[in-house]
């Protein structure tokens, strides 16, 4: 393929990375392929929230990132083609020590995802599902071996046609920004999003509080996606679901699932406006009836890995039950005991749209 010819101006970035002086074709992705082509309303729905979402990344007053991009200090070398079967363009970083690569390697700290409102996430696969659910990264970064992939290019190809910052660097730098010794190939730099607690629908809906562990969290964003559920709601301090830890845990359910931060208060108003009974996990409840019918709307309350639900959490569920327990173990992980209670909730509705 022919590689085409950019004007220099193109590459000019104001303070959100986008490109300006003059139109750039944009090339339409698989996401709005298919919800052009008709699709399911939750995914279509889904799909417009992160459009709507992405457009509004340039109203921040302030970013870290955009001080980087305004300040020129992001590119070392020009801009090169991305491949030789791709159209895309990415500039050349080769040192570590570059402002671009040392903002995204703080972002393994809280306070490097709180400055910037960004977060990694690493492979191409979980790109290439973020993309088809219109989610695009501010930065993707790249080693040259994933160009051999020929749905990489074409990634490359399509973020380069939405204004995302291409980036071609080494394996060692790679390796350092995600801090292990064989990192994936691709790793991008996605604007986290929250949702508000009253967008959230579905027949279930999760809520955990206080969870400390990461990998609990991102296992069960991973399970409450395979499970159907319409969001889940984070009560207190509960640990940042944008942290590499828990993202690397959701397997890339964290662009599918709904987040949302509440209070206890303002989640007992969103059960009681939407009709919903509060099923909380405890030790305190009874062993639920095999058979038993569930409301046409749950929320599942789960407490934190140590603790569970607080006495004012307990008070406020319709409902406790209490995993059943026949050896010696006499508890579960948080993300097992949650996975148990999302599908014993499934199942109680007939497995209704599983798929094989």
């Amino acid at each position: 393929m022919r590689l085409r010819q950019i004007a220099p101006e193109l590459f000019k970035f104001t303070l959100i990375g986008l490109p300006t002086g003059g139109d750039r074709k944009q090339v339409q992705p698989p996401a709005q392929r298919k919800a052009n082509e008709g699709g399911s309303r939750e995914q279509d729905q889904l799909r417009e929230e992160q459009a709507d979402h992405l457009s509004r990344r340039g109203r921040n007053k302030f970013n870290p990132l955009n001080a980087l991009l305004t300040r020129g200090e992001i590119s070392e070398n020009q801009k090169t083609p991305a491949g030789e079967e791709s159209a895309a363009m990415a500039h050349q970083i080769t040192s570590a020590a570059n402002p671009l690569i040392k903002m995204l390697k703080a972002l393994h700290a809280k306070k490097g995802r709180s400055e910037t409102g960004l977060f990694l996430a690493e492979g191409a696969r979980l790109a290439l599902e973020a993309a088809d659910l219109g989610a695009w990264p501010d930065i993707l970064l790249f080693f040259p071996a994933a160009l051999e992939r020929a749905p990489v290019r074409q990634l490359l190809d399509q973020a380069d046609g939405r204004g995302v910052r291409l980036i071609e660097t080494s394996e060692s730098i790679l390796a350092q920004i995600a801090k292990r010794d064989n990192p994936q190939t691709v790793i991008g730099a996605y604007r986290q999003r929250l949702a508000p607690l009253e967008s959230l629908e579905g027949a279930t809906i999760v809520a955990l509080d206080g969870v400390r562990d990461p990998g609990n969290l991102g296992t069960i964003v991973r399970t409450a996606d395979s499970t159907g559920v319409g969001g889940v709601v984070l009560i207190g301090e509960t640990c940042d679901p944008f942290s590499v830890e828990a993202v690397r845990a959701t397997m890339g359910s964290i662009f599918a699932m709904k987040l949302a931060r509440a209070s206890l208060d303002e989640l007992v108003r969103y059960r009681n406006a939407r009709g919903a009974a509060m099923i909380g996990a405890s030790l305190k409840g009874a062993e639920m009836s095999v058979d038993a019918a569930l409301p046409e709307r749950v929320i599942v309350f789960m407490g934190n890995e140590q603790s569970g639900l607080n006495a004012e959490m307990e008070a406020a569920c319709d409902m406790l039950v209490k995993l059943p327990m026949r050896g010696r173990a006499d508890s579960l992980n948080l993300a097992v005991a949650t996975a148990v209670m999302l599908y014993d909730v499934w199942r109680r509705r007939g497995y209704d749209g599983a798929r094989a």
